[in-house]
C-alpha cells in the first residue's frame, strides 16, 4: 500500500515522519505550519529550525518530531501560486521528491504529507493533487515506502472537473441502487489481508441469485441458474416478461453475462479444462506472463507493497477483494478478464455497489492509472485502492 490518500488531522500520524509546509525562515506560521509547530511543542521545534536558519523553495531538511507520535518532521517550502509561474511547477514537484529522498536517507519507512502550497500559497488544489501524486509515483517507481497523503477535510481536496463529471454520470446511468453493506461485506473489501474461499455473500441480479456455496465453480454455477431462470421465464404465463433481465451488469464472473461488453473470443475446451483447477495465485502469475509484465511492475501499479504481493504469490492464499481490484488495474485488464481474476478469488462485481461501479468506469475507458482511481474514489468518499 505505498501511497494512501486518508482525511485527518496530519498532527495525529502515527509513522515516522510528517511534513511541514514551511516558509523559508522556517518560523511558526498558520495553517499546517502552525499546527504541528503547536503539537510538537512551540518553543522546542522553533529552536531547532532556528539551528537550521532557513530553507529554499523546493528544497527540505529534517528536524525531530518531538511532541509528535512521528519520530521527525521534514520542512519543505512550496512555491507561492502565480509569483513565479514559469519555475512554481518544478518547484512544487520538487518539495515532494526532496523530501521523500531526504526521508530515504533517514531510513524512514512511512511519511505523511500535507497537500502542499494548496493553502494560502493559493496553489489550485486539483493542480497541486496532480504534481503531488507525480512526484510521489515516480518516486515509488524506484524506491519502497508507505505514503501517505493526508487532508483535512474534502474542501481540502479537489480532482479535476471534468473527470468528478464524467464518473459521476457514469455512476447515474448504472447505479441500479445503493444498499448498506453488510458486516460480512465490508470485511470481505477493506478487511486485512486473507479471507476464506467461500465467501459467505449473496448477490442478487432481479430473478437469479448466487449463494456462497456457488463460488467453487462461478462460471458453470451461474450458467446453470441463467439457464433454469430462463426456462421458469419461458414456461410461466405473459406476467412474466415484467420480470426483466439480468441486467447490465452480472454478479458471477463469466464474461458473457454483461450486456454492455461485446464477448470475448471463444475458448478452447482444451484451454478451459486446463484451468478450470487453477488457484488465483496460478492465474495472477500467468497474466503476468501473458501481458509481459514483471512481478514488480504489477505490484507497484496496483499500489500494493512487496510483502503483501509475497504473500499473494503463494498457492492457497486469496486476497481480499479490493487487492484483486487493484491487481486487475495493475495488470490494465479489461471487463471481461477483471471479472476472470475476481471469480477465481471468489467475488465478483455488483450492480448495487458504487465502488464498483466507479472501478467499472476506469476500466472499461481503459484508465488504469490507480492513483487517479484512488482520487476519485476518494472524492466520492468510497476507500482507495491498495489502501
Amino acid at each position: 500500500m505505498p501511497l494512501t490518500i486518508i482525511r485527518d488531522d496530519i498532527t495525529r500520524f502515527e509513522g515516522d515522519a510528517v511534513v511541514n509546509a514551511a516558509n523559508s525562515e522556517l518560523l511558526c506560521g498558520g495553517g499546517v505550519c502552525g499546527a504541528i509547530f503547536e503539537a510538537a511543542g512551540r518553543d522546542r521545534l522553533s529552536e531547532a529550525c532556528g539551528k537550521i536558519g532557513h530553507c529554499d523553495t523546493g528544497k527540505a531538511v529534517i528536524t525531530k518530531g518531538f511532541g509528535l507520535k512521528a519520530r521527525y518532521i521534514i520542512h519543505t517550502v512550496g512555491p507561492v501560486y502565480g509569483r513565479n509561474p514559469e519555475h512554481e511547477e518544478g518547484q512544487l514537484y520538487s518539495c515532494y521528491r526532496n523530501s521523500l529522498m531526504l526521508a530515504k536517507e533517514n531510513k524512514i519507512a512511512s511519511i505523511a504529507f500535507p497537500l502542499i502550497s494548496s493553502g494560502i500559497y493559493g496553489y489550485p488544489r486539483n493542480e497541486a493533487l496532480r504534481i503531488a501524486t507525480d512526484a510521489i509515483r515516480d518516486f515509488l517507481e524506484e524506491n519502497e515506502m508507505q505514503v501517505y497523503l493526508v487532508v483535512y477535510d474534502k474542501s481540502s481536496f479537489e480532482i479535476s472537473r471534468e473527470l468528478f463529471l464524467s464518473v459521476e454520470s457514469y455512476i447515474e446511468d448504472h447505479l441500479v441502487k445503493i444498499r448498506p453493506r453488510s458486516e460480512r461485506e465490508e470485511e470481505l473489501l477493506f478487511s486485512d489481508d486473507t479471507c476464506e474461499d467461500s465467501c459467505g455473500i449473496s448477490y442478487e441480479a432481479q430473478s437469479i441469485s448466487f449463494s456462497d456455496s456457488d463460488f467453487g465453480e462461478p462460471v458453470e454455477i451461474a450458467e446453470k441458474k441463467i439457464q433454469s431462470a430462463k426456462a421458469k421465464r419461458n414456461t410461466s404465463d405473459k406476467e412474466s416478461s415484467a420480470c426483466g433481465s439480468v441486467g447490465k451488469r452480472a454478479f458471477a464472473a463469466a464474461p458473457s453475462f454483461n450486456a454492455s461488453v461485446a464477448s470475448p473470443p471463444p475458448r478452447s475446451l482444451a484451454d478451459l479444462v486446463s484451468r478450470k483447477t487453477e488457484t488465483f495465485s496460478e492465474m495472477l502469475l500467468r497474466l503476468i506472463d501473458e501481458k509481459g509484465m514483471t512481478d514488480v511492475e504489477v505490484y507497484k501499479r496496483a499500489n500494493i507493497d512487496r510483502k503483501l504481493f509475497s504473500k499473494i504469490r503463494k498457492k492457497d492464499y486469496i486476497p481480499k477483494k479490493i487487492t484483486v481490484i487493484a491487481l486487475a488495474v495493475g495488470l490494465k485488464l479489461n471487463m471481461d478478464e477483471a471479472r476472470d481474476l475476481l471469480g477465481r478469488a471468489g467475488y465478483a462485481f455488483s450492480e448495487a455497489s458504487k465502488f464498483d461501479i466507479i472501478i467499472e468506469y476506469f476500466i472499461e475507458n481503459k484508465k488504469y492509472d490507480i492513483f487517479e482511481i484512488n482520487e476519485a474514489l476518494f472524492a466520492f468518499d468510497e476507500q482507495p485502492l491498495g489502501a
